[in-house]
């Protein structure tokens, strides 16, 4: 379940220039200062770290080359193997924030869409576009996220023990 859900939730999250791959390179960052004596999830991580910030330097506002699903499905099953390779999964939680939100406005929106008879509950889903229908530019959207998910990843940090 963790795995489906890390797959498919990253993959909502790709949707806005740099989004899914900024959040994706602090998630990676976050897993290589925790790996400790999981030399070989520190390795993926920082590689994988290294390939999404060479990623990002051609796909920042405005993009040129698009992740697309292969990308960030990719992206969503190494999280969750760096989060298993280290025994953590529940890591996923503070550090995939962005993700879990990105995924619950979705489920949401169609939920209450159905119950409503076609009212929507946010302008746009998932999330990003809401705020983007709010007027939010694309570069807001994607710098308050990087902010979110740097506040919880130093909040799970602050919450392991350190061997």
């Amino acid at each position: 379940f963790v795995v489906v859900a890390a797959l498919n939730a990253v993959n909502l999250t790709d949707g806005i220039d740099g989004l899914c791959g900024s959040v994706s390179l602090i998630a990676c960052l976050f897993f290589l200062t925790v790996s400790g004596q999981y030399i070989g999830q520190g390795l993926m991580a920082a590689a994988l770290a290294g390939a999404i910030a060479g990623f990002l330097l051609w796909n920042i506002h405005p993009a040129k080359v698009f992740m697309g699903d292969t990308g960030s499905l990719f992206l969503g099953g190494a999280l969750a193997a760096l989060a298993f390779g280290i025994n953590q999964p529940f890591l996923l939680v503070p550090v995939g924030i962005v993700y879990i939100a990105e995924t619950l406005s979705v489920i949401l929106q169609v939920t209450y869409f159905k119950a409503s008879g076609g009212k929507r509950l946010f302008k746009m889903a998932p999330i990003h576009h809401h705020f983007e229908m709010k007027g939010w530019k694309e570069t807001q959207v994607v710098v308050r996220f990087w902010i979110i998910t740097i506040v919880l990843v130093l909040i799970g940090l602050s919450t392991l023990k350190i061997r």
